[in-house]
C-alpha cells in the first residue's frame, strides 16, 4: 500500500455506491467501485454501502463475491459498513430472511429494519466517539439498530434520549471491532465527511 494513497474500494452491487465514492475522493485516498472478485485484491480497504441487504447479499453470491470477500475480511481487511452494511457485517442479523448471506467480521446482533419502513426515517444529532469536531447528524432510513455487542466490539454512538427518538433512544448505531467499522446511519448522504476519514484512518493504521 502506498502510504500517500491506499486504495478503498465501495461494493458497487447495489445502494448509495456513489456517494460513497464521493466521500472517499474527499480523504485522501484512491477508491474505486468493485463488481468482480479480482479486484478485491487489489483493495486496502472497502466499503459496504447501505441499500437493500437481502439485494446485496444475493448479488454477491451471483457477482461470486461472497466467499472472496469472506475470506479477505477473515485476513484482515478494514470494512466499513453502512445501514445495509452494517446488516451484512454483523454475524447474525434478526429479521432477516433465512437465506440471506452475512459475511461477518463484528461480534454483533443487529436488528433489520429497526426503525421501522422507509417512510419512517430518523434523524438525530450523535455524541461519535473517536469523531472530533461535535455532534455528527445521523440520517436513518429503514436502518438497523445493535441489540448485542460482544466483548471486544467498541461502541461508538447511540441514540441519545430525547422527545422524538422514541424506542430508539439509548440504541447502539455505531461500533467498531479492529478495522471493522460501521453505523446504522448513512454519514455519506449528510456531506460530513468524518466518519470516512475515520475509516480511512483504519485503513492507514492497518496498512
Amino acid at each position: 500500500m502506498s502510504a500517500a494513497q491506499p486504495v478503498v474500494g465501495v461494493l458497487a452491487l447495489q445502494g448509495d455506491v456513489r456517494e460513497h465514492l464521493i466521500a472517499l475522493a474527499e480523504c485522501d485516498v484512491v477508491a474505486r467501485p468493485v463488481r468482480r472478485p479480482e479486484e478485491l485484491a487489489e483493495l486496502d480497504g472497502i466499503v459496504l454501502p447501505g441499500g437493500e441487504s437481502t439485494t446485496i447479499s444475493r448479488l454477491l453470491a451471483t457477482f461470486e463475491l461472497l466467499e472472496p470477500l469472506r475470506a479477505r475480511l477473515a485476513d484482515g481487511l478494514p470494512a466499513y459498513g453502512s445501514c445495509a452494511g452494517m446488516i451484512l457485517l454483523a454475524d447474525k442479523a434478526i429479521d432477516a430472511r433465512p437465506d440471506q448471506h452475512q459475511l461477518g467480521g463484528l461480534d454483533i446482533v443487529v436488528r433489520r429494519n429497526a426503525f421501522g419502513r422507509q417512510v419512517d426515517s430518523f434523524e438525530e444529532d450523535l455524541d461519535f466517539e473517536g469523531v472530533e469536531g461535535g455532534p455528527v447528524h445521523a440520517v436513518f432510513i429503514r436502518a438497523p439498530w445493535v441489540e448485542s455487542a460482544g466483548g471486544e466490539v467498541d461502541v461508538l454512538a447511540r441514540v441519545p434520549e430525547s422527545p422524538t427518538a422514541g424506542e430508539a433512544a439509548g440504541r447502539i448505531v455505531a461500533v467498531r471491532q479492529g478495522h471493522v467499522l460501521a453505523t446504522a446511519f448513512h454519514p455519506e448522504l449528510t456531506g460530513d465527511g468524518r466518519v470516512h476519514r475515520l475509516f480511512v484512518e483504519i485503513v492507514r493504521s492497518a496498512g
